[in-house]
Parts: structure tokens; sequence; C-alpha cells
């Protein structure tokens, strides 16, 4: 039961061609860095296609890069989004990007 529960945790990586290369924003909450409170966060970046699925039900994250938009103290080029806070920007209607 123990390894049944380990393997439902562990991160499956993989490649969506459709979102590599896609601009994106992605809305989230987190850590502020430098300090031990957490807020609402917004990057602004390009989609490269790799995600990876966690967890039992999957949720699937999203690698995002270029980052134009990102929170003044942010110090990473990169970031990982979960799939329903994406929102892709060269859709006509900003659709979610969801799996």
């Amino acid at each position: 039961m123990i390894e049944a529960k380990l393997a439902a945790t562990r991160a499956e990586p993989g490649i969506d061609p459709t979102r590599a290369g896609r601009r994106a924003e992605c809305d989230g909450g987190g850590l502020v860095m430098g300090s031990r409170y957490a807020a609402r966060q917004e990057f602004t970046g390009t989609l490269t296609g790799e995600y990876y699925e966690e967890g039992d039900p999957p949720w699937r994250w999203y690698r995002m890069e270029e980052l134009t938009g990102k929170p003044a103290d942010y110090p990473f080029e990169a970031i990982w989004c979960e799939a329903e806070s994406l929102f892709l920007l060269d859709e006509s209607n900003d659709q979610e990007c969801g799996k």
C-alpha cells in the first residue's frame, strides 16, 4: 500500500508540442521571496512545452521561460505554472491551457 501511494505522487514528465513557443499568462499564489508571506503573483512568458504531472488525481504543471512579466523581486528566469492557472495570449479568447 505504501508503494502505491508513493507511485501516485511521483512526477511524470512529458512534452506537449502544441504548447511549445506559446505566449501565456499564469497567476497563482506563492511565497513572496525574502519574506514569510504569501500573495497572488502574476507571470507572463513563453511556454516551453515541457510539463509534469504529479499527485492523485494528477495536476499538470507547464514550464514557462522568457518571463516578460513577473514580480519585481522574483529572482528566477523560469517558473512552473499549474495548467488551470494558465491563459494563452495568442488565442482569440485567451482560453485556459488545461490538459
